[in-house]
């Protein structure tokens, strides 16, 4: 989208600059990313920037004005953990790169959630891309590492002691995001635990290092809950909805309550139209439309064109929206003259207490295929994966 340089950086793009990109990343986090890394970061204009960023305060002010038992009736039964917060420590909001009916290039919303992303990983690649094409410097984000560290050391660790704050995840080692967890650890100070480790006396919890019991105080929450009873055979002695002397960073209350629950309650021109699958209205056409289980994580169980003998044997239709289809426009060029689409997610911070919550950092996804999810590209495919987008005027 910005000319000068898109031309500059694909003149620069080297294999050997490619590898250097990810031999850094690798070095930086101790081990290598699971996920692919995009050759390539995302070039956006300025005009683009304060879209998404209209969209974005629209958003959060709609959701800020909404009853808190609406937000409420998001969370299963079976999955409500005591001590709820007022608002959540991260929102994170999704939207794909797309073309208006008009030719202009707008943000369509696809997601939100108040789940932590790759916060600590996304700045690093940042950075990285910059060490790597250095005229990148020039429109990086202008908030300084240090900024960053400082808002989530606050948010994380608040005035805790380091060792009694843990990033909590179901088998830390298998999961995709393990570089972020490991560049987490080294921006707080904290460790990363399974959930089957930790120990639970009374009301207070534990995990062992070198021979030790240290108390958990803060929680640096990873694990999507709804996710645990799909483990066979899982053994923990600490269940989520018990009481526990514990601070929660985010409440795992917010993973349902910010969620796709709340995208048909949403208005604005770059949100969707999206209804609950039993309220869906006769005058609509299904095939405008996609079909997403409110509670599912990574693109699973989403189906792009659903027909009424699918929605019709769904039994909890009210666990399921549909959203209207956004097309979404392939404008980023690569080496070979052929172009990835994109979508960009915007990572905030809100600290208990602040009437709004800040914008640290952005996550880019790129994708040659239908979904925009890293699993669903050919592998032969460049231009696609994990990036980051970079603002300029253009």
């Amino acid at each position: 989208m910005i000319p000068k340089y898109r031309k500059q950086f694909n003149q620069e793009l080297s294999q050997e600059k490619y590898q250097q990109l990810k031999d850094i990343l690798k070095q930086k986090g101790g081990i290598e990313p699971t996920f692919r890394i995009s050759e390539s970061p995302l070039f956006l204009t300025k005009a683009f920037e304060g879209k998404l960023l209209d969209a974005s305060e629209s958003i959060i002010t709609q959701i800020k004005a909404l009853p808190a038992e609406t937000l409420q009736k998001a969370i299963p039964d079976n999955c409500r953990v005591p001590n709820d917060t007022d608002q959540p420590h991260f929102f994170t909001i999704d939207f794909g790169i797309c073309k208006s009916e008009n030719g202009d290039i707008e943000p369509q919303l696809i997601e939100l959630q108040a789940f932590p992303s790759l916060y600590a990983f996304q700045k690093v690649f940042e950075e990285t891309f910059c060490e790597v094409y250095p005229f990148l410097s020039d429109i990086r984000n202008p908030m300084p590492h240090e900024t960053f560290k400082n808002y989530l050391k606050e948010l994380i660790v608040g005035d805790e002691n380091p060792e009694n704050v843990v990033l909590l995840e179901i088998f830390p080692e298998k999961q995709k995001t393990a570089i972020d967890f490991a560049l987490t650890e080294q921006l707080l100070g904290i460790k990363t635990i399974c959930l089957t480790k930790v120990k639970k006396e009374g009301k207070k919890l534990y995990y062992e290092h070198e021979g030790q019991l240290i108390q958990i105080k803060r929680i640096y929450n990873r694990v999507i809950f709804d996710e645990l009873d799909r483990i066979p055979d899982l053994k923990t002695e600490f269940d989520f909805r018990e009481e526990a002397e514990v601070e929660w960073v985010t409440h795992p209350n917010w993973f349902f309550k910010i969620s796709k629950f709340l995208l048909p309650l949403l208005k604005h021109q770059f949100v969707p139209k999206s209804y609950f699958l039993h309220e869906f209205p006769e005058n609509e056409n299904l095939e405008n439309f996609v079909l997403k289980p409110l509670f599912s994580f990574a693109g699973s169980g989403i189906n792009l064109n659903p027909t009424k003998e699918i929605t019709d044997a769904i039994e909890d239709k009210e666990n399921y929206i549909l959203q209207r289809k956004v097309t979404y426009e392939p404008i980023f060029e690569d080496i070979n003259g052929e172009f990835s689409k994109a979508e960009i997610r915007l990572l905030y911070i809100w600290k208990q207490g602040d009437e709004r919550p800040v914008l640290l950092e952005n996550l880019g996804r790129m994708t040659k295929a239908a979904m925009v999810n890293v699993d669903f590209n050919k592998k032969d495919a460049i231009w696609i994966g994990s990036s980051n987008a970079f603002f300029a005027e253009g």
